[in-house]
Parts: C-alpha cells; structure tokens; sequence
C-alpha cells in the first residue's frame, strides 16, 4: 500500500518526501521494523517511540511517523530527504488511522458492538456472542478471557484487554475474512482514551455499569467516566451510518489471512442494514451522561427501573438464576421465564444487557432467552470447582475493590459457614486498589490469606502490605483474622486445608489468567487446575 493510501484520512497530516513509499507493515516497535515497514512513533509511558526513530530508520523502515511537538528529534532525519516523514499533531491517533487503513477498514465490513463498564464487560461480551449465534449469525470476540474468529478461539497474550490498534485491525481483518457479522469488542477506558479503539466504526454501544477504577491512568473518576463515554461518542462518528452485515455466509476459509479483501468477501453473500443503538443500564446514575454522548437511539435494560428491557421475580441461587424477561422493545410488552446458569444479581444484569442487544437487533424474545438458559459461563468468572469436597471453591477473576466487593457479597449470602478469600493485587496498576481490596475483605470475609497476584516490577511485599493494612483498617488481626503468604500456591494450600463443611473459599484476581509474572520472570499458571489438585490430594 502506498504511504499517501496510509494516511489519507488523518487530518493535516504533512508528508516531508516520496508520498508513493510502498508500506507492507506497520510498526512501533522498532524493534519489528524491517524493510518497507511504516514506524509509527508513540510516546509510552516508560519511553518514548522518538528516540527511536534513527534505529527505525537503520533497521530498513520505509517512511516514519512523528509527532510535531517532538522536532528536535525528527528533523535531523529530513538533512538529506532519503526517508519519507509523516508528520501529525498525535501519533497514538494516526497509529489507529493507519491500521484501519492498512487492514482495509474492517469495521465498516461488520456489525460491531463495543461493550464498556467497570465490571461485567466480559460475561456481558460473551453472552451477546451466545445469543447471536443462537439466532445464526457469526462473530467474533476481542475480550480479556481470549479472542474468537468464527469458531476459532486464540488466547488474549497481550496483558491487555485492549491491544495496540494494529492488533485489533488485524482480528477485525480475519473476522471480515472468516464471514463474520458482528464483531462484539470489550471496550476498556484505556483502550479508548489511547486511541486503540478508533476506526472499528461501532454501530451499537452497551454501557454494564460505573464504579472508581484506574484513577492512577485517568486521574479522575470524571475523567475514567468520560473515557468510557469517547464509545458512545463513537456512534456518531463512524463513517457508514448504515452497515451492510452478512448472515449465515458459507464459503471456503481462504488459504491466506487476508484474501479474499472485504470488498470482495461482501460482494459474495446477502446483507441487510444495521443502525445505530445505545444500550444502557437503567439502573446506574451513569446512564444519564453516556446518553448524552450520542444522537443514536437509546435501549435501557435494568431491575429497579421501568427500562425496555428488566428482569423481575428475580430467584438467585447458588447455581444461576430465575427471572422474568420483559420486553417493550416492540408493539406491546412480551413476557418469557428465563435462566441464567451464573449465580447472582450482576449477572442477571449481564444477561438483560445481552437481550437488550439482542432485541435492538429485532431477534425473537423465545431465541434469546433459549442461549440464555444454554450458556455455559466464561472461564475464571466465578467458576465451581467440585471435587468432592464438603465447601466451596469458587475461582473469580475480581481483581477490583469493587469486583472484589459484589463477589464477596454473593458468595456470602450463599455460605453457611465461614467465608474465606485468597487474592492479592496487581503491580503497576492502580496503588489505591490494594488498600480497599484489603478493607472490602475485612468487611466481608471471615478469613483472607493475601498472596501473590503479579507484581510485575513492583516489590510484592510492598503490595501485600497494603493490602494488610486495609484489613488491620476494618480490625482484623493478622495471625487470627488473616494471614500473609507470597507462594501463591502455598497460599490457596492453607486455604483448601483449613476450610470445614458449609465453608466458601473465594481464589480472586487471576480467573482465566494463565502466568503470574514476577520482576521479569513468567510463572505458568491456571488457578482452576491448581485448586483442583490440591483438592484431589487433600
């Protein structure tokens, strides 16, 4: 692809040379530059991509992007005019531009629904993809527990919810490829005030729920809510208004990931239109502003508020859930008893969120409450682990205060006896997060064992002390109420070993995760084999 190809839609972009360089790979990386590579130079957190640029260009790259407030760097590389520059005002926005042009603008060949909220964002994301399938369509995943392409599942190995923008053009590139029509995307604050979720062209936004999270990264509670709000913005900023999608393709996988291109895949098959929806939870204080953020029409869902879509005569048991699903999406108001096979509350929210998706999308009520019923969970998130033993163990991912918080809740509600939590907390995230996880589990936990969640580079003792001290906070006392264990798997041990009949023990904060990583060393890990291990061994 040509250079001028790239950046054709990136505003006051300036080229300072050959605008017909050849661009076969985007990089910003300069590490994976290499000869008719595009580099792309974005200022990180810990460095900044300019100080590269020479090395970039060394490696073989082809033309550089640059940020205009980083001349003193650039601008030697323009003495001899031996190697294209772009030049825009934010290279993290241009980085997004030019993936989506280089992948061919997959979003504007599928149906793609971004999901945003504190929690909830995954379930949520799985459930619309059960629910869809269910009625025939295709699609695809972006989500924190793994990436789906039509049938195929890949790990998410990244660390983020959200890649890097070339990443995320890519999948959406081989969903367009592999016939898919709805691309659902967990859409994470970072993800979207980085740029990495700019040109996915969204057609439907669906807001969980908002509670305090990453104010380290966002500043702010304000702020974190207003970068969950660029999705709904989004809605109208896409370039089609109107999506062709296509349902039920059949066709040979091709040999190559991107061939045949979207042009010539959408010309193969049926199609109908899909408008612009906003789906919000009615029952959160948030809803308000994110309805504010687009001119697109708005389906609620929600418990405690007459929305389109509600659940009442809620039953909750330890295994799932009873409701009744109520519709006034269409003429009238339509009734189904309907199941969900995850336990509590917020997944009864989850799953009204799905269905609300579902019916802006004119599916039949019997159809959704049908995958409902069928759907089988998502790995890590509240998890039963059965291996004969007379307590609980559940594996969740809660690696938030206020996750942490509605797992716990729940958990005790449905315990008998003692409730015990194993969690630590993540490393270079958040430092507020370790205190309030602590205080949260001297509220509602009966014992804690804090252990190892993944450090990174940050000293893990240091960590596990604030997390004590939010504990000691609410009163409790080490060596009687909790008790300090770096050894994750020494840790989740004393718990299993000490649990008694009609006991919860709760393994927080890894879920689905499959490495903790210590310093710079990567530990293999799958909590849920590792409890079931022990458990066969006790």
């Amino acid at each position: 692809m040509k250079l001028s190809q790239l950046i054709a839609e990136i505003p006051l972009a300036q080229i300072l040379g050959a605008p017909d360089a050849d661009v076969t790979v985007i990089a910003y990386d300069s590490r994976d530059v290499k000869p008719e590579a595009l580099f792309v130079a974005v200022p990180g957190f810990k460095v900044d991509g300019h100080a590269f640029v020479h090395q970039a260009v060394a490696n073989g790259a082809a033309a550089v992007l640059v940020q205009s407030d980083r001349r003193d760097v650039w601008e030697p590389l323009t003495a001899n005019g031996r190697i294209p520059l772009v030049v825009v005002g934010d290279t993290r926005s241009a980085l997004a531009s030019v993936a989506a042009a280089f992948y061919g603008y997959p979003g504007r060949s599928l149906g793609v629904i971004g999901v945003t909220g504190t929690d909830g964002k995954t379930t949520t994301s799985w459930l619309i993809s059960a629910v869809l399938e269910a009625a025939g369509y295709r699609t695809g995943l972006l989500s924190t527990a793994g990436c789906k392409i039509g049938d195929r599942w890949l790990p998410n190995t990244t660390g983020f919810t959200t890649p890097e923008a070339p990443q995320v053009q890519a999948l959406l590139a081989e969903m367009v490829v592999d016939g898919v029509d709805y691309a659902i995307v967990e859409s994470t604050s970072h993800g979207l005030a980085l740029h990495r979720l700019d040109g996915c062209e969204y057609d439907i936004a669906a807001f969980t729920n908002l509670s305090p999270d990453h104010i380290d990264f966002h500043g702010s509670l304000e702020e974190y809510k207003q970068a969950k709000g660029r999705l709904f913005a989004m809605l109208d900023e896409s370039v089609r208004k109107d999506k062709v999608i296509l349902r039920q393709a059949q066709y040979e996988r091709p040999s190559t990931p991107l061939t045949p291109s979207p042009s010539t895949a959408l010309r193969m098959y049926s199609s109908r239109a899909i408008a612009k929806v906003a789906i919000l939870n009615a029952d959160d204080p948030a809803a308000a502003y994110f309805r504010s953020q687009t001119h697109a029409p708005a389906l609620t869902y929600g418990v405690h508020s007459l929305a389109d879509v509600r659940a009442a005569d809620i039953s909750l048991r330890s295994d799932g859930s009873r409701f009744k699903l109520i519709s006034r999406v269409a003429d009238g108001e339509r009734r189904e008893d309907a199941s969900v096979h995850l336990p509590g509350l917020f997944n009864v929210y989850n799953a009204l969120a799905a269905a609300a998706v579902a019916l802006s999308q004119e599916l039949e009520l019997k159809t959704i409450v049908g995958a409902l019923e069928s759907f089988a969970g998502v790995p890590g998130r509240m998890e039963y682990i059965d291996e004969g033993q007379p307590f609980k163990v559940v594996v969740d991912f809660a690696h938030a205060p206020n996750a942490l918080r509605t797992a716990l809740s729940f958990l005790r509600s449905q315990t008998e006896g003692r409730l015990i939590a194993v969690f630590g907390c993540i490393g270079e995230r958040d430092e507020h997060r370790r205190f309030g996880m602590g205080q949260i589990a001297g509220e509602l936990a009966d014992y804690t064992v804090v252990t190892n969640d993944g450090p990174f580079s940050e000293d893990p003792n240091v960590i596990m002390a604030e997390i004590a001290r939010g504990l000691e906070a609410t009163g409790k006392r080490r060596g009687d109420d909790f008790t300090v264990i770096p050894d994750r798997l020494e840790a989740i041990r004393q718990a299993l070993s000490s649990a008694r009949t009609g006991d919860t023990v709760l393994l927080a904060g890894k879920g689905h995760e499959t490495s903790i990583v210590i310093g710079k060393k990567i530990f293999p890990w799958d909590e849920w084999q590792v409890a079931r291990e022990l458990l066969r061994q006790a």
